[in-house]
This record gives C-alpha cells, structure tokens and sequence, in this order.
C-alpha cells in the first residue's frame, strides 16, 4: 500500500534497491528502445571511442532509479515529476553478475499540495552515476 502524506517526514528513508544488469538486459532494453548504438552491446566498438567496456543505456539507468520510487509510492502514476543528468556511465562487464545498480531515495521536502520531493542516488561500482536526480510523488491523503 502506498504511504500517506501525513505518515512521511522530510529526512525518511526510501527503501533501497540494488538492480542487477547483464549484457542480456542490454539487448532486451535495445530492442524495446530500438537504440541499437554499438556501445551498448559491441565491447570493441565501445573501447574504440573511449570507454572501458559496453555501458548501459542512460535511460534503462533512469528507469531503474524510478522504479525505486515508484516501488515505495506503489503507484507509479503517483510520480508527477522525474528528472536526472547522467554524470556517469553503467559499465557492463561480460560475465553472468553483469553491474549492479544500487538506487536509494530520501525525502527531501514536504510540499503543501500533498506531494514529497524526493532526492534519489544511484551508483554503480561505488560510484554515483545519476546526478540531482529527484522525484515528486503525490501520496495519499486519507
């Protein structure tokens, strides 16, 4: 069930989520995305332009970092804004454990029109990946 707006205090704690990801989910997220670029995928070609190896797509790393969200408001049609800039890159080794996404999620503010603000961190490899990534989330009154 979702939390009431009367039950949340500025400083709460979201649960965390730590999402694993495979080189396998890069090609099921290519296909639904139909963003075939080589970096997400070829390990050559994305060593050829700078990077250490395959990265995930910026927007399968945003949509990880909003499912957290979404988890703890239990409704994602409750999330009324959502934004993030990608600082840095989700490296995806070729082995079965892949990377792992770790996302946690603070409420940072209170509103009076009965949504929360919430600050998100997103890392990978003990590095932050997302930057002044925030949600607002309306909860329920009653």
């Amino acid at each position: 069930m979702s939390p009431r707006f009367s039950e949340v205090s500025e400083g709460d704690q979201l649960p965390a989520l730590t999402v694993p990801l495979t080189r396998q989910d890069l090609v099921r997220y290519a296909g639904a995305a139909m963003d075939f670029n080589p970096i997400h995928w070829n390990q050559r070609f994305a060593t050829e332009v700078g990077l250490p190896d395959v990265i995930a797509h910026g927007m399968l790393t945003m949509a990880v970092a909003g499912r957290a969200v979404s988890e703890w408001a239990a409704d994602p049609g409750a999330i009324t804004h959502f934004g993030v800039r990608f600082t840095r890159p989700v490296v995806v080794p070729d082995d079965e454990e892949g990377a792992a996404v770790e996302v946690t999620g603070k409420i940072a503010k209170k509103n009076d029109d009965g949504t929360v603000q919430v600050r998100i961190t997103a890392r990978s490899e003990g590095q932050s990946v997302l930057g002044g990534a925030s949600a607002t989330v309306r909860l329920r009154q009653d």
